[in-house]
């Protein structure tokens, strides 16, 4: 890792980094979701035999109920009782954060609102190729059930042997998901899209994958709407004189497990800097040397990043400094990977500065609302004459007519 000054012009780079991608990967993913729209299974099988390189047929898209009830004899042992405790924490979590429907009456009549409701179908994409993200399962399912999703479909890449993880399935089971396929990549997000005749067509898709899963869901982007476009999965950590040197090379190793992960170390501590340094150089990632906290929060702040790991004695004041970030873990005894697997909120999170704007998976995620708006004669009355300026602004006449019809 190297150590860099907070005016460094590397630093601009990863303050501006976002999602790109290779006119040739771009060229490929369209490729792959007009045949599926096209060809429909036929192109999905095609694809899973040249990319995963699996013979299927037909019926084996969709994973059998023997199949699941298999998979329990393929598993760690004590696995389901430790995910139960997993489960209720995430459980916990989200259903503090439900929205429920609303309603507001005035005097006058009038009365405004809002109907939340939950989407009917959803897709889930779990990836498996360099590590089954079996915390993906739950992290994703448990908050749309919440939310009261009436159908979750599940598609996640076949090994070699053309089978799924057991772990997925064993997860995707307990947790109810109702249809399993086995089909990844792009032509699986252009699946759930578009609608086969096997795989079913869902309103949203929620998931992490490659550069040409995150392709595909920024093409398909409009025909369903998606939960975000992720990249790199990455890390930044405050510290000072008085943070663990050893948490912060292990949390900064940990980070290097992910393929391209990104660590970053933002301290005012040139000791600690150079400590880390020598512990952590095959790590991808930098440290940045800040004069205080508050310019510590304020890189962290713009770099919005993934994770963010406060490691100082007073957390909760520095966290004030903080707007842009999809997860932040105070203290010293909360590292990423608690969040990544027990804690309760999701941990899939906005990447490449985009916390600026978006926020981790969320019950919200799997609603909607509907805006209610019911007028009385008299609440009609009362705003006649707003209405027709902005109406004669805007050269709507017929607009006002609609309402002077009503008297």
């Amino acid at each position: 890792m190297k150590i860099l000054r907070v005016v460094n012009q590397k630093l601009e780079k990863i303050y501006n980094r976002q999602f790109l991608t290779s006119r040739r990967v771009e060229e490929k993913v369209r490729g792959i979701i007009d045949n599926v729209r096209i060809y429909q299974d036929e192109a999905v099988l095609k694809y899973t035999r040249k990319f995963d390189g699996v013979k299927l047929s037909l019926k084996q898209l969709k994973v059998s109920q023997n199949e699941i009830s298999g998979a329990y004899q393929n598993i760690t042992p004590n696995f389901v009782s430790s995910l139960k405790v997993v489960i209720e924490n995430v459980n916990k979590f989200y259903k503090k954060t439900l929205k429920k429907s609303w309603r507001m009456k005035a005097d006058d009549g009038s009365l405004l609102g809002e109907n939340y409701n939950p989407l009917e179908k959803v897709g889930v994409y779990i990836p498996a190729g360099t590590a089954p993200l079996v915390s993906t399962v739950y992290m994703s399912v448990l908050p749309a059930k919440i939310a009261g999703v009436k159908k979750i479909i599940l598609c996640s890449p076949p090994d070699k042997d053309g089978l799924i993880n057991p772990h997925i399935l064993v997860v995707a089971d307990l947790l109810k998901v109702d249809e399993i396929f086995r089909v990844g990549g792009a032509q699986a997000i252009a699946a759930m899209a578009y609608g086969t005749k096997t795989i079913p067509r869902v309103d949203k898709i929620v998931g992490p994958g490659n550069i040409y899963v995150s392709e595909a869901k920024r093409q398909l982007f409009g025909l369903v709407d998606i939960d975000m476009i992720a990249g790199p999965t990455e890390l930044v950590i405050i510290a000072n004189r008085f943070s663990d040197p050893r948490f912060i090379i292990a949390d900064l190793k940990a980070q290097a497990e992910h393929s391209g992960g990104l660590a970053i170390l933002i301290t005012n501590s040139r000791k600690l800097a150079k400590e880390v340094k020598l512990a952590t150089e095959s790590v991808n990632g930098l440290i940045i040397l800040v004069k205080n906290l508050k310019e510590a929060a304020e890189v962290a702040d713009r770099i919005a990043p993934e994770h963010l790991e406060i490691l100082v004695n007073n957390p909760q004041r520095l966290v004030k400094e903080i707007h842009n970030a999809g997860a932040i873990f105070l203290g010293p005894y909360s590292p990423t990977a608690v969040g990544d697997y027990v804690a309760g909120p999701s941990h899939v999170l906005p990447t490449n500065g985009t916390a600026r704007f978006f926020s981790g998976l969320s019950v919200q995620d799997f609603q909607k609302s509907s805006h209610l708006i019911s007028y009385s004669k008299k609440a009609l009355e009362k705003v006649k004459e707003p209405l027709e300026k902005i109406a004669g602004i805007e050269g709507l006449a017929k607009h006002l007519d609609s309402v002077k019809a009503r008297f």
